[in-house]
């Protein structure tokens, strides 16, 4: 099963077996073969009519003294749970008798979703044809010949009698030292796959405007049309609003630049939409309809057909978000939700590709930063924003390094969250304390705290459960 050492087990059933026939079985040279089915290796120890008879007995033999005494390989969980983290199922295809590969999996606690016993060789390969099994990991080069036949990727661990070169010469893909080392080569592995899926969509385009915010995410976007275009067919447009912090722009522009495309900044009139400055729930809705429809005609006269945003696997999974029903109301297109792409993958492409947005924060837009119900204005943005960067140069003067910062407005009142770490020194340090409320009062707050939990995305939704406590 490659996520069992059975060897133990079995030895233990051959033993038995010989001890209630009769019959000699080198049970250490049966368990140096294992692969084959059963029967096969019964016949080198029973005569012809008897090894039916013999396979039937080492089944039922075998619940009792092969299940306790074989463990799981060492990295068999952490090597499954790799996979269903990326999203996919678990199939156990095998040779061994079903009913008993199921004890096996039950009594170690190893949940697959898919179980097929008593498959060899090309019953193996039909197996995971049926269950479109695109990585098979095998210890035996018939588990290699399978998997080839499936066009799955065959990955060999030579942890039964094969070597590492018998499994290549099978036509392993990859030969890993055991199942420990599974987790780290199935995520580079699926990362290169799935950007080898975003490149391959992009490069269907004739040409695309990239809606660039700066972020990691619309650079990678970016980034990878570059490469499947060529610069000469794609444009970076960055929305320009009261609502973007004018360090954002600056560092977009800075990056298209390094890639050589042109970069555009139009206007955006999303204080002018009710529903926006309503700042509701679906307040995002309105902002993302807003770029679309202004990105939509920035296309048009360039007979740019196609405008691509940054959403990405986890965006798409994390429950309502009204900006990308608007965006697939507009038809923009999402490579990298189309990809499986989530935002560890871009960071580790980015940085496979040396760009230099691979670790760069998070920054929403100005206008995350307000409570829901508080209406969104100029005013409230130009003050969060000034607020922000005032705190950050005081911080940056105390010697401190700052990866993430949101000043909150909830109403007059502001909440500062920094990164955990700082945050807890902040509220230590009375000098530090004070320094930072002073800052946030200068903004234009009347109130100010600093959160001792620090910085966590999405804190503005807890804030749903205290209706009017700051109002």
């Amino acid at each position: 099963m490659t996520l069992v050492d059975s060897r133990p087990g079995i030895r233990a059933v051959y033993d038995a077996l010989a001890a209630e026939t009769g019959r000699r079985i080198d049970a250490d040279a049966a368990v140096s073969r294992l692969g084959p089915p059963l029967e096969d290796e019964l016949a080198r120890w029973f005569p012809p009519h008897e090894v039916a008879a013999a396979g039937d007995r080492f089944r039922d033999l075998y619940p009792a003294l092969a299940i306790a005494a074989s463990p799981a390989l060492p990295g068999a969980r952490e090597a499954m749970d790799a996979v269903r983290d990326a999203g996919g199922p678990v199939a156990v295809v095998t040779g061994k008798y079903e009913p008993n590969a199921r004890l096996h999996l039950d009594h170690l606690g190893l949940d697959a979703d898919v179980l097929v016993g008593w498959a060899w060789a090309q019953a193996k390969a039909t197996a995971m044809v049926d269950h479109a099994v695109g990585v098979y990991v095998g210890d035996h080069p018939a588990d290699m010949r399978a998997a080839v036949a499936a066009g799955a990727v065959a990955v060999g661990v030579p942890s039964g009698p094969a070597s590492a070169e018998d499994l290549l010469e099978a036509g392993a893909d990859v030969v890993l030292g055991d199942l420990t080392e599974f987790p780290a080569w199935f995520a580079d592995h699926l990362l290169g796959l799935r950007v080898g899926l975003l490149t391959a969509r992009l490069a269907s385009l004739d040409a695309v405007l990239v809606a660039f915010s700066g972020g990691a995410d619309s650079a990678f976007v970016l980034a990878a049309a570059v490469r499947a275009l060529g610069p000469d067919r794609v444009v970076a447009a960055t929305a320009v609003s009261a609502s973007l912090p004018q360090s954002e722009l600056a560092a977009a522009t800075r990056f298209a630049a390094t890639l050589g495309v042109r970069h555009l900044t139009p206007a955006t009139r999303e204080l002018s939409v009710q529903g926006y400055r309503r700042n509701a729930g679906d307040r995002c809705f309105f902002c993302k309809a807003e770029l679309l429809d202004v990105l939509g005609q920035v296309a048009a006269p360039m007979g740019i057909a196609h405008i691509a945003t940054g959403t990405n696997a986890d965006d798409a999974a994390a429950g309502f978000r009204p900006g990308i029903a608007a965006a697939a109301l507009a038809g923009a297109l999402t490579p990298l939700l189309d990809a499986g792409l989530t935002k560890a993958q871009v960071r580790a492409a980015s940085r496979q590709w040396g760009l230099l947005t691979w670790d760069k924060p998070a920054a929403a837009c100005l206008s995350s930063r307000i409570a829901f119900g508080i209406e969104v204005t100029g005013e409230r943005l130009a003050r969060v924003e000034r607020a922000e960067v005032l705190v950050r140069a005081v911080l940056a003067a105390a010697g401190w390094t700052v990866v993430d910062l949101r000043v909150r407005d909830l109403g007059q009142h502001a909440r500062v969250e920094v990164d955990a770490d700082l945050a807890a020194q902040i509220c230590r340090q009375a000098d530090l304390l004070a320094t930072v409320v002073a800052t946030v009062l200068q903004a234009g707050f009347a109130a100010v705290e600093v959160d001792p939990r620090g910085f966590r995305s999405g804190a503005m939704n807890e804030l749903l459960a205290e209706p009017g406590r700051y109002r």
